[in-house]
């Protein structure tokens, strides 16, 4: 299409674009999603990350590719904790509710959609990283042995909830307050 009369066109760059559209419409999910609300039109998204609205549709045909899409780069983080020799429970709360905070968005609308195939491997590969985590804990001392992955699975969902649930302003400050509150629980000497 060529450009209107005064107007540079913004020139195709075809395929090649594909990885970094990508990138920029998760980074301006993101934002968009964290300083609006869920509730902000999907084609903010595409604003936001300077894209048209087919390239954000080709990456993400509705709004739960694109939360899948953001949390399975937050499990990817949360799985390197079970590589990291030194990963603790302690590091993993602290992961969640740093990204708790600036996901919350999503926080909801993969709940509200659990049983989609899109979701299911997502919470399969996050119990994996508890489990895991839980394990070492317990095996190191720092953690009670009658803490299992269900009790931190809980856990670090009420923590998620706490955050997303909290008006904008607040929620660095919930964030704080629920992370104190919940710590594994250390065995007692």
């Amino acid at each position: 299409m060529p450009a209107e009369e005064g107007r540079p066109g913004k020139a195709n760059r075809g395929p090649i674009a594909g990885p970094s559209n990508r990138r920029a419409l998760l980074a301006a999910a993101r934002e968009v999603y964290r300083d609006v609300g869920f509730n902000a039109p999907f084609s903010a998204v595409a604003r936001r990350a300077g894209v048209g609205q087919g390239s954000l549709y080709r990456h993400f045909p509705d709004r739960i590719a694109l939360g899948v899409a953001l949390f399975e780069e937050n499990v990817a983080v949360l799985e390197s904790l079970v590589v990291d020799p030194t990963g603790t429970l302690d590091d993993l709360l602290d992961l969640i509710v740093a990204q708790a905070v600036v996901s919350t968005a999503f926080i909801d609308l993969l709940a509200a959609h659990a049983t989609d195939q899109r979701v299911i491997p997502l919470g399969a590969r996050y119990r994996d990283v508890v489990e895991a985590l839980v394990e070492r804990d317990r095996r190191a001392g720092r953690v009670a042995a009658d803490v299992d992955a269900d009790d931190v699975l809980i856990a670090t969902d009420m923590l998620a909830t706490a955050i997303a649930r909290a008006d904008p302003p607040r929620r660095d400050a919930v964030a704080r307050r629920a992370r104190i509150i919940v710590q594994p629980r250390h065995p007692q000497p």
